[in-house]
């Protein structure tokens, strides 16, 4: 009897600590289940345009980007997209920036070619099929400027895109003498200023790169071609001028990026602080000023004629040349009760009718500050920056001559 109870028992014992097993295997499944629930990921298709906007909007909830706030005095310096695109390559640069002075970059979204660094799932975008994959971890690179505190400047090198004139052909300038489309000197095509469904293309891309992460959006070649058969390009003006056509653009941008809280600046040619005539190309600071949160004049002393200012090489005085054209902007900004933060100077980083190192480089950010301008960027295409410049700190001869 004793013993068909323990046996009795036993079974019973045994059943109990399968139906525990049972249990527990199904809560941690449970658990599994729900984790995996709450962490997908929105699959986001290519969908028309607007339900593209509503179903993005689910998106931008889940994978919201923080944006570094605009330093009061922003020194930058440039970072093509090729460096951008490379591991190896960029993290020499960052790792330079981070160490020094620098504490913001200026990072091509669209190059002189056209192409779009990195990937954009936006349907105008698809349609073009204008975007690539030279930076192909964009927001692993993004991060990794923001985790140390980089302003991310987005390059937006506008009219100048022979890309977008292949695609649609019906948006670029084309020659008097045969209708087909105009290139400049070195065979690159203009898209026509006037064209409305360009100016939107350009805002899709920055409202897409600010939701990516950029910080600002720099707007360059934002004119009429300088170069080349002129005579033969076709503007189609109709009455209109260049300068007229330029600050319909300026105030398009205002209104459909400013209004949205994106920080907007642009990329004017150096001439533009001593001379209000357009250049030939539309461009006027006075204009411009009004509809941008930071305007830089390309101030580049290799870019000066001879005897400018009284000069034989323009290039051997870096100092002079930023500070007159520099001083002539900050008159303007000031005539228009704009704060000192509206101007920010192009300097050179490279050779070009002098050789330029340590002393012309800082001659050139010293002439910024004692002109009023505390924000700069610096140029070198091949991004070989005399590094040995920028550990000085400048802000209080700033300070003390204002």
């Amino acid at each position: 009897m004793n013993q068909k109870q323990n046996e009795s028992q036993k079974l019973l014992l045994m059943k109990n600590k399968i139906f525990i097993i049972l249990f527990l295997i199904f809560c941690l499944g449970f658990l599994l289940l729900k984790n995996n629930i709450l962490n997908r990921e929105i699959p986001i298709a290519r969908y028309d345009q607007d339900l593209f906007l509503k179903v993005d909007k689910i998106r931008d909830i889940k994978v919201k980007r923080k944006h570094v706030e605009m330093p009061e005095s922003v020194r930058a310096v440039y970072m093509s997209s090729w460096i951008g695109g490379s591991k190896k390559l960029r993290s020499k640069l960052i790792d330079f920036i981070d160490s020094s002075r620098i504490n913001a970059v200026v990072l091509d979204i669209k190059d002189y070619s056209g192409l779009i660094a990195f990937p954009i799932d936006n349907s105008l975008i698809n349609e073009y099929d204008t975007d690539g994959k030279r930076i192909p971890d964009i927001e692993n690179l993004i991060k990794e400027l923001h985790d140390r505190d980089i302003y991310i400047i987005g390059r937006l090198t506008t009219f100048q895109d022979p890309l977008l004139a292949k695609v649609k052909p019906e948006f670029a300038f084309k020659r008097k003498d045969n209708g087909k489309i105009w290139k400049d000197r070195k065979g690159l095509a203009f898209i026509d200023p006037q064209k409305k469904d360009a100016w939107n293309y350009y805002a899709v891309i920055a409202e897409e790169s600010y939701k990516i992460g950029f910080d600002e959006i720099n707007f360059d070649y934002i004119r009429y071609p300088s170069d080349g058969n002129i005579a033969n390009l076709d503007t189609a003006l109709n009455g209109n001028t260049k300068m007229e056509a330029m600050k319909e653009f300026y105030i398009f941008l205002d209104e459909r990026l400013r209004t949205q809280g994106i920080p907007i600046s642009a990329d004017l040619f150096g001439f533009t602080a001593s001379l209000d005539n357009g250049l030939s190309i539309g461009q006027n600071l006075n204009d411009a000023l009004q509809h941008f949160d930071v305007i830089a004049p390309m101030v580049y002393p290799s870019h000066y004629p001879k005897k400018y200012l009284g000069f034989s090489n323009s290039a051997e005085h870096p100092y002079e040349v930023v500070y007159h054209e520099m001083n002539l902007a900050r008159k303007k900004a000031i005539a228009l009760g704009l704060p000192k933060s509206s101007l920010r100077t192009w300097i050179q980083d490279f050779d070009l009718g002098a050789s330029y190192g340590l002393k012309e480089v800082q001659d050139q950010i010293k002439a910024s500050y004692n002109a009023g301008v505390p924000s700069y960027m610096v140029w070198d295409p091949n991004n070989r920056y005399t590094k040995s410049a920028y550990y000085t700190d400048f802000s209080s001869e700033w300070e003390n001559t204002h």
